[in-house]
């Protein structure tokens, strides 16, 4: 199993974002993300919240090791075509570690704000994804794209420099199981979503269908789950410290739960669960002040799994 760390950019600073990016690529974690809205999505709007893509070139120049990528992208924020430039550049700035995280998008009110096409319902939101993603990959793979569809026109784009990496990878984040995990089907080196072990295990079963549709071999697709994860020596005390963010941040109901918590073992038991259900990567989810003890415990994490 892989294990990834998620650094929610609200009420945060930059130093203290890439002190914490530091520490968690030295303890381990072969992946860093950063989230992508432009209003705090946690709690009061007004609050403040670093830019994504900026986040993403800083954290890339000083570290070293870790894959660098939003968790996910909000497609309806950026033209694919300067998506494209923007993940280029990024892999170019990191050394090849860039990975292209991207969805539908869901903060109506980010859109609003800033005057960008919010979309009249979901399924119009994930026809856009689909567009956005054929074109996206058409460009990272070094295609010249002229092209005419729904949502976006393109007239010999390119995106050059070429990536460092000769396959620049893309994970697209959401469950639905309809329309987004075909999606994933089509257009994914990876998959990204919430849930618990058994949840995971259902829509990763869905998921192999729709490839199968697709004619794709769906162990070509990662899975990874976001994990709210507080190790602590025991259950009550992880409660605890998780219940003094919850009163910080204030996340969205399903993702406000502690999903595991407690000494190493206990949490590495948990995990089990979870590569059982077809899960290759665990990202940890971590707001500010940065849980430093929970990113150090990582190793030890590891040991009891095994």
């Amino acid at each position: 199993m892989r294990f990834g760390a998620a650094l929610w950019v609200q009420r945060t600073d930059w130093p203290s974002l890439r002190d914490a990016a530091l520490a968690a690529e030295e303890a381990g974690f072969e992946s860093l993300w950063v989230d992508d809205h432009l209003l705090n999505d946690e709690g009061p709007w007004q609050d403040p919240k670093l830019e994504c893509w900026a986040s993403l070139a800083a954290l890339a120049a000083v570290t070293r090791r870790s894959t660098i990528g939003a968790l996910v992208g909000a497609n309806g924020l950026r033209n694919p075509g300067l998506l494209a430039k923007m993940v280029v550049t990024l892999d170019a700035i990191s050394g090849g570690r860039a990975v292209l995280g991207l969805g539908a998008g869901w903060l109506a009110r980010e859109h609003d704000a800033f005057g960008y096409d919010f979309g009249a319902s979901p399924g119009v939101r994930l026809d856009r994804l689909d567009e956005a993603l054929g074109l996206l990959r058409r460009l990272l793979d070094g295609e010249t794209v002229t092209a005419e569809g729904r949502f976006y026109r393109f007239r010999d784009a390119l995106a050059a420099p070429r990536p460092v990496q000769a396959h620049l990878p893309i994970l697209v984040g959401g469950s639905g199981p309809r329309k987004t995990l075909r999606i994933v089907a089509r257009h994914a080196d990876a998959w990204n979503a919430y849930g618990t072990p058994a949840e995971m295990a259902e829509r990763g079963a869905i998921l192999a269908r729709h490839c199968a549709d697709v004619g794709r071999d769906p162990a070509t697709i990662e899975h990874s789950v976001n994990l709210n994860v507080v190790v602590r020596p025991s259950r009550p005390a992880a409660e605890a410290a998780f219940a003094e963010l919850l009163a910080a941040h204030h996340p969205l109901p399903g993702e406000d739960r502690l999903d595991l918590g407690g000494a190493p073992a206990e949490v590495a038991e948990g995990l089990r669960a979870y590569r059982a259900a077809g899960v290759g990567h665990a990202i940890w989810v971590f707001r500010h002040p940065w849980d430093r003890e929970t990113m150090a415990a990582l190793p030890e994490v590891r040991s009891h799994l095994g």
